[in-house]
């Protein structure tokens, strides 16, 4: 039988993906509030509130690293987000429809997203 350590709060909508970070110390939510959180895995306190999209947020990965956050939103983007700050680096913009998937290569310098326009987008970043 599992043992709940944490319950992690905050969103003003539903959750709709989560992702730890390869360590297991963090975990990151996406939500329809069209915020992600980055939550402390051991503790539960949220360490940052990562705001920018217009609309929900549908995905969330952390890249290999750890030090960045991937989303992907109905907004049509995906942003790029520094762990430690909370604040975004990057917007990749060029789908023309809702971002359902993203996600980082192993070595963390490519990302791929995955959109209801039919699509997927290969990103250097």
């Amino acid at each position: 039988m599992g043992t709940c350590l944490h319950t992690l709060r905050g969103h003003q909508d539903e959750i709709l993906d989560v992702s730890f970070n390869s360590k297991g110390t963090l975990v990151c939510t996406a939500s329809a509030d069209r915020t992600g959180r980055i939550f402390n895995a051991m503790t539960g306190a949220c360490q940052s509130i990562l705001q920018g999209h217009s609309e929900e947020i549908s995905k969330v990965s952390f890249n290999p690293q750890g030090s960045k956050v991937l989303t992907g939103s109905s907004d049509k983007t995906a942003r790029l987000w520094d762990v430690e700050s909370g604040e975004c680096d990057q917007i990749l913009q060029g789908h023309s429809d809702e971002i359902f998937s993203c996600a980082f290569n192993y070595k963390g310098d490519t990302i791929i997203t995955g959109s209801k326009d039919n699509t997927c987008r290969i990103w250097r970043i």
